[in-house]
């Protein structure tokens, strides 16, 4: 009697192991560094190794061209995931790598998922990169620069991958159906150019995902005859079934999230509707939260709209209200209503910069106290101080306006913070506050007019 699970099932690998390049003639995509006469291939040719950081989004080939730098180098490949190991498990490996430096042998230690080991555990493989008892590989989907140590970062060169154009996703395809080894050939799969191109279009970038959505649409395929045989079709329905969850690409905490929202704020800032309505679809169809994008939006509106039309505030919380209220799809339609709003609107970053300023001014400068005619003056004791003796009385004075009148501390009197752009409200704002600063003028030439300062009791000439 055989076993449930037999020996064959036993050694099962998903097509996107089994197709991993053989060699560098195999291996597509990243033509801008390993292009003929590009400096990593060379070195891959060369068998010159070196300790680098493979950055990229997943399913790009960082584990695939570690493999073949060691290949090609003649060295033992020795593989570690940030995720599942531990201090224990590099000690490991630096035993095994000390192990075949004195046979003569080097090393390749490749850490998947790198990022995710913290500091301590990042700072462990500085002495054994540093003594050359491995070649440290990196493969990291987030930015070094804010994942990674800046000890490990001086040891290693950073090469920067890039996710597979549907073109080259559709090559990569067509190599798994056609090779009877490795692939799909033995299968007699069949599948015409326009849905091999959706299946390399939803794989969004990434190659692995490309042939794991291909191994699952063959398992599906609908049996068929014809002239030539029996084959198996993937037809639309078929395409349809494997395609009906796919999600996008999208790292909610990770680089791609963090490029996605700045594209969206650039394009609203940029004035271009179709850009930041595109952006905004991305990060919806990705599966990002709607109240977040609801929140950055209600952002947009006073850093870079601001005062040019102030009605551009309460629309975006009323588009978060419904968000809130209504849920998909009505609130995603109010926040697309919202951010195009803001894209058209003029432009303005004045009280965003004034606020900055101001903060920076208030944390770094001491703390002033209110000057005593802002002070208020419930007590008779601080009536007797004269507590807000001075005080002008705005709406009693000519046009609301007390001219002449101090609110910032004596220290910053001179100070001028918010300077309104010339677009939309923020137009008439300015000669407005442009108009009460010549009353202001006016008022100090009537003050000393009245008041001249007294002239010295010692006369030229005399001590």
């Amino acid at each position: 009697m055989s076993d449930l699970f037999s020996s064959h099932q036993g050694n099962y690998q998903p097509l996107a192991a089994r197709m991993r390049p053989r060699n560098l003639d195999d291996y597509i995509g990243q033509e801008h560094l390993l292009a003929p006469g590009k400096p990593l291939r060379e070195a891959i040719v060369r068998g010159q190794l070196h300790s680098m950081i493979l950055w990229g989004p997943p399913g790009v080939g960082k584990t695939s061209l570690a493999k073949l730098f060691a290949e090609q180098a003649h060295a033992r490949f020795e593989s570690l995931s940030a995720v599942l190991s531990g201090v224990k498990e590099i000690r490991a490996a630096v035993a095994v790598a000390q192990q075949e430096r004195m046979s003569g042998r080097k090393t390749i230690l490749f850490v998947d998922e790198v990022h995710r080991f913290n500091k301590s555990q990042q700072d462990a493989f500085l002495p054994y990169v540093e003594d050359g008892t491995f070649i440290f590989i990196g493969a990291t989907t987030e930015n070094p620069s804010f994942e990674l140590n800046n000890a490990l970062l001086s040891r290693c060169r950073v090469y920067v991958l890039r996710g597979l154009q549907p073109e080259q996703l559709q090559h990569v395809l067509q190599q798994a159906l056609d090779d009877k080894e490795r692939g799909l050939g033995a299968s007699n799969i069949r599948i015409d150019p326009d849905s091999l191109m959706t299946l390399a279009q939803a794989a969004d970038g990434d190659a692995r995902k490309s042939l794991n959505l291909l191994e699952i649409a063959a398992d599906l395929s609908e049996e068929s005859a014809d002239d030539e045989g029996d084959h198996k079709v993937i037809n639309e329905h078929v395409l349809a079934e494997v395609l009906a969850s796919d999600v996008r690409r999208f790292d909610k905490g990770g680089d791609i999230f963090y490029e996605q929202i700045s594209a969206l704020h650039k394009s609203v800032r940029g004035s271009s509707p179709d850009g930041a309505l595109y952006w905004l679809a991305r990060m919806l169809d990705g599966g990002c939260d709607p109240l977040y994008i609801a929140r950055r939006v209600v952002r947009m509106a006073s850093e870079d709209i601001g005062n040019a039309d102030p009605r551009a505030l309460p629309l975006c919380l009323a588009a978060w209200d419904v968000q809130e209220r209504l849920g998909s799809p009505e609130g995603e339609l109010a926040i697309a209503q919202a951010v195009v709003y803001l894209a058209a609107a003029p432009k303005s970053n004045a009280v965003y910069n004034a606020f900055n300023q101001i903060m920076a001014d208030v944390r770094s400068q001491p703390a002033y106290d209110v000057p005593i005619h802002l002070r208020n003056a419930p007590t008779k004791l601080m009536k007797s101080m004269d507590y807000g003796a001075e005080y002008r009385y705005a709406h009693d004075e000519p046009s609301a306006y007390a001219a002449g009148e101090k609110y910032l501390p004596e220290e910053l009197a001179d100070a001028s913070y918010y300077q309104p752009v010339e677009r939309g409200l923020e137009l008439k704002i300015k000669e407005k506050l442009a108009h009460f600063r010549e009353l202001d003028k006016q008022s100090k030439k009537q003050r000393y007019k009245n008041n001249p300062l007294p002239t010295s009791p010692f006369k030229k000439g005399r001590s």
